[in-house]
C-alpha cells in the first residue's frame, strides 16, 4: 500500500478546485476538524476540504445544541485546525448570532475567520434571507458557503431535527433559496437532511458544487462530522451516518486498561522509566550524606 501523499506534493484545494470537480464530475470529500491533530489526520487523508463545525458545541464542548457556541469559541479552534491542515480549503461556520443581527457585524466577525483564524472561507445557514449578508461578505473578497435543509440553527423554529423539504411548496423553496446563495455569490451549498430527488435536482439545476450530509448521493460531495464517522460521539449517531470505526468503544477499553496496569503495578514498566548511571547514582548517594 502507498503512503499518502505528502502535503508539499499537493496542491492547496481551493474554492476553484471545487467549481472544477463539479465541471469534471468528480467528487469533493469533506469533513470536520476541531483541532490539530484531526486536521493533521484529515490532510494526510487527502480529504477535499475541512470544516470547522459549529458542531464542536456538541461532539466537543458538550452541549445539547450548537447555539451556545460563540465567535471565540469558534477563533480558538479554528487556529488549531490551521495549524493541522496545509492543503484541505479550510471553511470556518459562523455560529449563532454572528451574523443575524447586522450585516456590518457579520462582515466583521467574517473576516475574523481569515484574518485571525486562517480559514479559507466561512459558512452561514439560511436562503433568501441571507442574500443581503452573503453579498456584502463576498464583497468583502470572503468565500461563502451556504447551507440550506435542516438548519441546526434554526433548530427551534424547525421544530427540531427533522428532514426538510419534504413537500412540494417546501422543495420549490429550497430551490429557489439555492439559486438565491447562487446569485449572491456562494462558491458552495451544504444540502442538509432533505430528499435525494430534490438534492440531485438542485445539484443539477446550480452551476456551483452542492455538498450533501444526510442528502443522497446526487449531490457534488458529501460532509460527514468526522466524530460520528469515527464512532467518537456517543450520544446518538445520525441515521445518514455511516460508521467507519468505533473508537469511543476503543478509547475506554484502553483507559480500563490502563486503570489495571497502574492498579497492579505492570506499569510504568522499567521500558517506560528513566535511570540514572551507577556512578551517578553513587555520587548522588554520597553528596546527600555529606550534608
Amino acid at each position: 500500500m502507498s503512503s499518502p501523499t505528502s502535503s508539499t506534493e499537493r496542491k492547496k484545494v481551493t474554492t476553484h478546485t471545487f467549481r472544477s470537480k463539479k465541471t469534471q464530475d468528480e467528487s469533493i470529500t469533506m469533513l470536520t476538524a476541531y483541532d490539530y491533530p484531526t486536521a493533521l489526520a484529515v490532510d494526510l487523508a487527502e480529504i477535499d476540504s475541512i470544516l470547522v463545525g459549529d458542531s464542536l458545541g456538541m461532539v466537543v464542548l458538550g452541549y445539547e445544541t450548537t447555539l451556545p457556541v460563540t465567535m471565540e469559541d469558534m477563533i480558538h479552534h479554528c487556529k488549531a485546525v490551521a495549524r493541522g491542515a496545509k492543503v484541505a480549503l479550510l471553511v470556518g461556520d459562523m455560529p449563532f448570532m454572528s451574523y443575524q443581527a447586522s450585516v456590518d457585524e457579520a462582515v466583521r466577525n467574517a473576516g475574523r475567520f481569515l484574518q485571525e483564524a486562517g480559514m479559507d472561507a466561512v459558512k452561514l445557514e439560511g436562503g433568501r434571507e441571507r442574500r443581503t449578508v452573503v453579498e456584502a461578505i463576498v464583497g468583502a473578497g470572503i468565500p461563502v458557503m451556504g447551507h440550506l435543509g435542516l438548519t441546526p440553527q434554526s433548530v427551534h423554529q424547525l421544530g427540531g431535527y427533522r428532514a426538510q423539504g419534504k413537500n412540494a411548496p417546501a422543495a420549490k423553496r429550497l430551490l429557489e433559496d439555492a439559486i438565491i446563495l447562487q446569485e449572491a455569490g456562494c462558491f458552495s451549498i451544504v444540502l442538509e437532511t432533505i430528499p435525494t430527488q430534490l438534492a440531485q435536482y438542485i445539484s443539477e439545476k446550480l452551476e456551483i458544487p452542492t455538498i450533501g450530509i444526510g442528502a443522497g448521493a446526487g449531490c457534488d460531495g458529501q460532509v460527514l462530522v468526522t466524530h460520528d464517522l469515527l464512532g467518537l460521539f456517543d450520544r446518538f449517531t445520525p441515521r445518514f451516518v455511516k460508521k467507519y470505526a468505533n473508537l469511543h468503544a476503543e478509547m475506554v477499553h484502553a483507559l480500563r486498561q490502563y486503570k489495571v496496569d497502574v492498579e497492579n503495578g505492570h506499569f510504568p514498566s522499567q521500558e517506560h522509566s528513566f535511570e540514572m548511571s551507577h556512578d551517578d547514582w553513587d555520587a548522588f548517594l554520597g553528596s546527600v550524606k555529606s550534608e
